[in-house]
């Protein structure tokens, strides 16, 4: 059993050897960890138009984005590396709408410089370093 004393040192102890390193943490995010993890250094004027379409049409009320939104329609994180740009182009511009399966995605009507900024949106989510999400499945197990 501690002694009223030696409890205080304990406690005083993990608050300060906790602390130390929660700062130590968020400095190794703020100065290594986030610049290198989210390639900022590739955001140019197509990713940012992409990313204002992406927001200004609700695209999360459907989709999801390193895994928030809604789930009806698919994860849209490493589109780029799954689909190709020429898929996403197409389905962006199908003249009724995009329709696989059942689910109606709305037809929106694009420019071909927002179709072009979605994709580069997309392209620059795609060389986000995200620790391994969304994890690959594993089917032959």
């Amino acid at each position: 059993m501690l002694s009223k004393k030696q409890a205080k040192v304990f406690f005083l102890g993990g608050v300060i050897l906790f602390m130390a390193i929660f700062v130590g943490l968020s400095v190794h995010s703020l100065t290594v960890g986030i610049p290198a993890q989210t390639n900022d250094a590739d955001i140019n004027e197509q990713v940012i138009l992409g990313k204002k379409l992406w927001d200004r049409n609700n695209c999360m009320g459907c989709h999801t984005l390193m895994g928030e939104g809604a789930y009806y329609a698919p994860e849209l994180t490493r589109v780029y590396s799954r689909k190709g740009p020429d898929y996403i182009r197409t389905v962006l511009t199908a003249p009724e709408g995009w329709g696989p399966r059942g689910r109606m995605m709305v037809k929106y009507d694009f420019t071909d410089e927002e179709v072009d900024g979605l994709i580069a949106f997309f392209e620059w989510m795609n060389r986000t370093d995200l620790n391994g999400f969304p994890p690959e499945p594993s089917l032959g197990n």
